[in-house]
């Protein structure tokens, strides 16, 4: 059932695997930690019918799912002649973060939405400019209600990495299943992969539970 020699055999071309997840999931988490707030300052501060087409979009990001849209962008700027060639793993990272983006745009209205109307008030009776007010008093306060939960997100996007098999990617997931097709060894690879995930995932899942109740403690 276990053979230490495939084991040993595994874990490099696995850790070469890991390495496109955490490409993927690092870049995928800074484009969606700046797009989401993005997204979120332009649904408030932006004319009506601008703010529609953006809630349109993020509803169909949202709605539809991750490994359709990693496919349908893969094919259709990387996969057809003629068109610049994009790398797999660079359409992958965009794809993740846009993905992620729409529900941390979330998380971070509702961390503006928490501030209390009487911080915009006394930013207002200083005549601070609209920027300054946003950056220097409205801003860091979200941040702290919001910063667990785009943690939990990145975290996600972590344990969705697999998904870029569809677009031949090799992460992880992919490593394991070629070796243990190569090699007739599932059990090893995919024992380590699962143990790969959780070393690198439950640390990260416990530093945040910490940032949390750090900064639910000011």
């Amino acid at each position: 059932m276990w053979n230490w020699e495939f084991a040993a055999e595994a874990l490099p071309i696995l850790l070469r695997g890991f390495v496109n997840t955490l490409i993927a999931t690092g870049v995928g988490t800074l484009i969606a930690v700046v797009l989401g707030l993005f997204i979120a300052v332009a649904i408030r501060g932006l004319p009506r019918w601008i703010n529609w087409l953006i809630r349109l979009l993020v509803a169909f990001v949202r709605n539809t799912p991750l490994i359709m849209q990693l496919m349908f962008v893969y094919f259709i700027f990387a996969g057809i002649p003629g068109l610049v060639n994009i790398p797999a793993l660079v359409v992958g990272f965009i794809v993740i973060g846009i993905h992620y983006s729409t529900y941390m745009s979330e998380s971070y209205r509702a961390g503006i939405d928490a501030v209390p109307p009487g911080q915009h008030e006394a930013a207002t009776a200083l005549s601070l400019p609209p920027v300054r007010k946003f950056t220097a008093v409205v801003l860091p306060q979200a941040l702290r209600a919001t910063v667990p939960s785009l943690g939990n997100y990145a975290v996600a996007m972590f344990k969705d990495t697999p998904f870029l098999f569809a677009i031949s990617v090799v992460e992880l997931v992919t490593s394991a299943q070629q070796f243990g097709a190569a090699k007739f060894a599932y059990t090893e690879a995919f024992t380590l992969a699962g143990i790969v995930f959780l070393a690198a995932s439950y640390p990260t899942s416990l530093l945040i539970q910490r940032l949390e109740k750090r900064l639910a403690s000011y």
